[in-house]
């Protein structure tokens, strides 16, 4: 009892002195709105660095139990600590720290909480064969990362900096990487504006930070098909808006969709369409494959192209896309496909497999599409899902280092 009262309170020490620095921050921000800037535009930094990181580790009262790791579900457990860096334009990037994870305090006028200026990043930290802990294309996080901060006039900064100090945050809660080739420690950077005034004009301060957690399976099923729910009355993006780039906003209005197709339809997803012609762009939160006989007669892998400025350049896409390309065994393509052009190549027997992807599920088979009255069943588990479950390996052996490759980056867990 007497640990638990000492936990409790060192908790509530760490979570009021962090609640004196957002408010004093906060009212810093306000202040600055009314005062000219004390530093030349020369003086202000234009990133953080990750050699000013300060690190200020939990104590042993502070720790969290860690889950079983065979009974992770996604998103439901958090590590020790999180980084964060503020962001003010009189001032330029603060100094970046790690500390204990801990409540955010803001004003309730901060430009997230009433104009959306929000983004996040997925990403994921793997435990391999040989003990080791590598991070996988984290390169490719922080490119997609700015051009959403740019998308939303949050500030720039130097990728490398924050791949630095995500590194040092994953190596300071690596006892939180699950030893499991089904778990990973997931790592959630987000990016906010919490200038503390209404008013729809870009945020004049930011609050960049990252979270991490241990997760199981995205689907609690495993690697099992899915139907999708394909109703052209819901568009998840369009040519010119922001589907391109991965902000909260675009997610907060397919969760009713999304509740829509499980509840009436008793499917898993939701299959995106756009336009007159029935578009086909992503399923539910992931990029879509197609592998079929094309009408030429030839093997062939397609995606939806990212020249429409309605797809996510999603991270596992790209590493697909280049993995299947470099066996030059059919042909790989960036194109459009609409709903005609899959039903055509199902009543001709020349769909082969259907699935989507994404770094939280890597592939996720498809075994239906319910369209306009009538279900759709996608051959992809007939055959056993062959390049599914190939492309699937294939991406995880690099994951866990199983197979070597430029596209991880290992840990130091000695910083």
């Amino acid at each position: 009892m007497a640990s638990k009262i000492v936990r409790s309170l060192l908790s509530r020490t760490v979570d009021l002195q962090k609640s004196l620095v957002r408010l004093q921050s906060t009212a810093a921000a306000a202040a600055s709105s009314n005062t000219k800037p004390s530093t030349s535009p020369a003086d202000i930094p234009t990133t953080f660095l990750a050699d000013d990181l300060e690190i200020q580790t939990s104590t042993e009262e502070m720790r969290h139990p860690k889950p079983d790791p065979n009974q992770l579900v996604f998103g439901a457990h958090f590590a020790d600590h999180m980084f964060e860096v503020e962001y003010h334009d009189e001032r330029g990037w603060g100094k970046p720290l790690i500390s204990p994870i801990h409540n955010l305090v803001m004003h309730p006028g901060a430009k997230v909480l009433h104009y959306a200026i929000q983004l996040f990043e997925g990403m994921k930290a793997y435990r391999g064969y040989d003990g080791k802990i590598r991070l996988f294309r984290p390169d490719l996080n922080m490119k997609r990362l700015l051009a959403s901060a740019a998308r939303i006039s949050l500030p720039s900064f130097d990728p490398i900096q924050l791949q630095r100090c995500i590194e040092r945050l994953v190596a300071v809660d690596h006892d939180w990487v699950p030893d499991s080739t089904s778990s990973t420690l997931y790592i959630r950077p987000t990016f906010i504006g919490t200038d503390p005034t209404l008013g729809v004009a870009h945020s004049r301060s930011a609050l960049l930070f990252v979270i991490t957690g241990p997760v199981g399976p995205y689907f609690p099923t495993g690697f099992k098909p899915v139907s999708l729910l394909a109703d052209p009355a819901y568009v998840r993006a369009s040519p010119g808006g922001c589907g391109a780039y991965k902000l909260g906003a675009n997610y907060a209005p397919t969760i009713w969709v999304h509740a829509e197709a499980v509840q009436k339809h008793h499917c898993q997803q939701v299959l995106w369409l756009y336009g007159p012609d029935h578009e086909l762009t992503e399923v539910g939160t992931m990029n879509l494959f197609v592998f079929w006989v094309n009408k030429s007669g030839k093997r062939e892998l397609i995606t939806p192209p990212l020249s429409t400025g309605i797809i996510l350049p999603g991270v596992t896409r790209q590493s697909l896309l280049e993995l299947a390309q470099g066996w030059g065994e059919f042909e790989v393509h960036e194109r459009q496909v609409f709903m005609r052009d899959v039903i055509k190549a199902l009543d001709e027997g020349r769909m082969l497999e259907m699935f989507g992807a994404g770094t939280a599920c890597v592939v996720c088979p498809i075994e239906a599409i319910v369209y306009q009255g009538q279900r759709l069943e996608v051959p992809t588990m007939k055959t056993g899902a062959e390049l599914t479950m190939r492309l699937h390996k294939t991406l995880t052996d690099i994951q866990f280092g199983r197979t070597p490759s430029d596209w991880t980056v290992v840990v130091n867990e000695n910083y």
